[in-house]
């Protein structure tokens, strides 16, 4: 588990095709307190570490299956050497839950459709996929690459979310443009409210 607080953005430093994606990421994290195994949240998809190193620099590797890519924005924008990544590592017990219970399930991807300055933030708005729409409200919460963020307005399958300069400034919005696929992993407590009026 893990709660949309980025902690760290990290690099892809290599991508191998072996059977499976094999991805090594440098990571200002202690790799020395990353054990073998441990999950990493990486643009919000919950991925684990396989292997990891601190020369040149600090950086663990994950393995990622087709299916994970075919649901990702791993696929759809393609990650490439050099690309930054959203990063943060599991949830400890005690551990401050600063945005919601985020699983690192991706459900799909949404896409950026509209950018526009609002004073100091940035507003932008996402296009979900229609089975996914229902199950975001304006303010609540929604997880996108990795990031909790609370939902501004919503229109459809449209839904707008506005990125103060701090979180621009720690996280890989500051790089968002129009057109790109962000990971998109909606409230787990919404999808249970659905499923349990299906049975009502």
């Amino acid at each position: 588990m893990f709660t949309g607080i980025v902690t760290d953005m990290g690099e892809v430093l290599s991508l191998r095709q072996q059977g499976d994606l094999r991805v090594r990421i440098g990571t200002g994290y202690d790799v020395s307190r990353i054990d073998i195994g441990a999950s990493i949240s990486c643009e919000g998809v919950c991925l684990t570490v396989v292997d990891l190193g601190s020369s040149p620099r600090n950086w663990f590797d994950v393995q990622i299956s087709a299916e994970t890519v075919s649901k990702t924005n791993i696929g759809r924008n393609g990650w490439h050497v050099g690309r930054r990544l959203n990063l943060e590592r599991a949830l400890k017990v005690g551990d401050e839950l600063g945005g919601h219970i985020v699983s690192g399930h991706i459900d799909d991807v949404a896409e950026v459709v509209g950018m526009r300055e609002e004073g100091d933030s940035l507003r932008v708005t996402f296009r979900a996929p229609e089975p996914l729409a229902r199950f975001i409200a304006q303010k609540g919460s929604v997880a996108l690459n990795g990031t909790s963020l609370t939902v501004n307005e919503v229109e459809g399958r449209e839904f707008g979310i506005n990125f103060i300069p701090h979180t621009r400034a720690v996280t890989t919005w500051g790089e968002v443009a129009l057109g790109d696929f962000v990971n998109l992993e909606v409230d787990t407590m919404a999808r249970y409210v659905a499923r349990l009026q299906e049975w009502a």
